[in-house]
């Protein structure tokens, strides 16, 4: 056991926490021969509160308490089974480019297979695609916010 932690280097873990840092990510692993090395950890991630069309003073409301107006959407919506879940995890974006016009609106009429959004990971950009037909009914992320595996994207009817 001694030999082993005399062949990890603080150094090397150093820059595994920073990657995570970095790039937002919650788990890191890299293995070289018989040494093994997995830096992770965890975030909470407070749900983005997104409203289509609202009053006014419905913005002040939101920024005043966004738990409470985004906790009751989100188990509705990770169980909702028109969700598309995010394949994986990184950075969400609504554009193609910044200052672009969103891929996709609520109230749209879909394709199968029409490009919905984008999750970039490890600085590669992945269109999302939507698995069916149909009308986009809500958005539940915001534009550069971090999605894990499985969260729930957009909800197609």
């Amino acid at each position: 056991m001694s030999s082993k932690n005399q062949l990890i280097d603080k150094t090397t873990v150093r820059d595994l926490a920073d990657i995570l840092k970095d790039t937002d990510l919650t788990e890191i692993e890299i293995e070289n021969g018989d040494l093994r090395i997995r830096v992770s950890r965890n975030i909470t991630v407070q749900p983005a509160a997104y409203q289509v069309s609202a009053p006014a003073a419905a913005p002040v409301a939101a920024a005043a308490a966004p738990v409470a107006t985004a906790q009751p959407e989100a188990p509705k919506a990770a169980d909702n089974k028109n969700a598309v879940p995010s394949p994986m995890v990184g950075t969400v974006y609504l554009a193609p480019a910044p200052g672009a016009r969103e891929f996709i609106e609520v109230g749209q009429q879909v394709k199968e297979g029409q490009t919905l959004l984008i999750v970039e990971a490890m600085k590669t950009m992945n269109q999302i695609a939507s698995p069916r037909a149909g009308k986009v009914t809500a958005i539940l992320v915001s534009d550069a916010q971090p999605v894990e595996f499985g969260e729930p994207l957009v909800i197609i009817e």
